[in-house]
């Protein structure tokens, strides 16, 4: 009995993979020394495809279901071991599992900055990073071309090669995108696809495609966000004195939080003579008050501008003494700043002197 036992054993009745690595794309099925008998069953699940190897020729593939290994559904075996029809023996050969099923677990990122060009702020460095997923889609290319012989093909011995193609085609991608970078954000899904379309074409020849890829983030230099976040500030703000004046409040809340006794009074000091710098005109004259020392003579009164209309034509502006040489006269119209609308030279009190010295206009002809 002990015999027939070891005898049976060197045969092999079923051949079958189950995976429990999560991280396996190819396995070689152990045979050792032992024999597949002819009529065994092999068994291929869902996301698995197994690939019959003679003496480093890859012969017959399977695609998932139970099968009975017999040489009618070996032909490239067969042909290869030299059968002769309704041969029926035990036989020695290499079974690899390959897993078609995605493997959603490869990420991705920029180690060197990408230099790109864009319209408003000029040559820029970027970085990204994301994840994608993989598939293989040819077990006999990926065999071929990357697993050989290696009896657990895993997903860390491709990655790096995967990663150097993804950077690759990632710099291409964003340096020819023709986005402005405010708007990176927003085509992140579209580059993205078109980015898996991309990485499938170029994987094709070692069996391999890329069902998703997905950019997660673009990051700018820290300088350029810096200057983006002021931009965002002045937005908010509006007015240049409105900023002005709550970047010294936030002085005098800073120094108030950061600051005791001389340091607290200087920092007070300071924010008070900023705001009063900003808002000389806001400042009520206190009666008794005199006026500070170093400060210098108020600006001298600027002359009024006039403007002229003749004929229906506006012309100016011109100062008050270079009205007559511009045309003036009675019934010209004339405005200058302070006035509710156009009126007639003979009504405003100011040109009354300028108009005793303009002849009147010529009679028609």
């Amino acid at each position: 009995m002990a015999l027939f036992d070891k005898i049976r054993g060197e045969f092999i009745d079923i051949v079958e993979w189950l995976d429990d690595s999560r991280d396996t794309l190819v396995w070689r099925f152990p045979r050792y020394e032992n024999e597949i008998k002819m009529g065994a069953r092999l068994v291929v699940r869902e996301s698995q495809v197994a690939v019959f190897v003679n003496e480093g020729q890859i012969a017959d593939a399977f695609a998932p279901g139970t099968h009975t290994l017999e040489t009618r559904n070996l032909p490239v075996l067969s042909t290869l071991k030299g059968w002769k029809h309704g041969f029926h023996s035990p036989f020695k050969a290499e079974v690899y599992f390959v897993s078609t099923r995605q493997f959603a677990d490869f990420k991705w990122g920029t180690q060197n900055p990408v230099m790109v060009r864009d319209p408003e702020f000029g040559p820029v460095r970027l970085r990204a990073f994301g994840a994608y997923a993989a598939r293989v889609t040819d077990a006999r290319a990926l065999l071929r071309e990357l697993a050989g012989t290696d009896p657990q093909f895993r997903t860390e011995e491709v990655e790096g090669y995967l990663r150097q193609l993804v950077v690759g085609r990632l710099a291409h991608a964003l340096a020819t995108a023709g986005v402005p970078l405010l708007e990176l954000a927003a085509g992140q899904h579209e580059m993205g696809l078109r980015l898996a379309q991309a990485l499938t074409a170029d994987l094709a020849g070692v069996g391999i495609a890329i069902p998703t890829f997905t950019i997660e983030n673009i990051s700018l230099p820290p300088e350029v966000e810096q200057a983006l976040d002021k931009r965002s500030q002045m937005g908010i703000v509006g007015d240049l004195g409105e900023y002005a004046r709550f970047q010294a409040a936030n002085a005098l809340e800073n120094a108030g939080g950061a600051a005791d006794g001389m340091g607290l009074g200087m920092g007070i000091a300071a924010g008070q003579h900023l705001a009063a710098t900003l808002t000389p005109q806001s400042q009520p004259h206190q009666p008794g008050a005199q006026p500070d020392a170093q400060a210098g003579p108020p600006p001298l009164p600027q002359p009024d501008r006039w403007f002229l209309g003749v004929g229906g034509e506006q012309r100016g502006p011109y100062d008050e003494a270079e009205l007559p040489a511009a045309g003036l006269t009675p019934d010209a119209l004339v405005w200058k700043a302070g006035m509710p609308q156009w009126s007639p030279a003979r009504d405003v009190p100011e040109l009354a002197t300028l108009l005793r010295h303009t002849p009147p206009p010529l009679p028609p002809a």
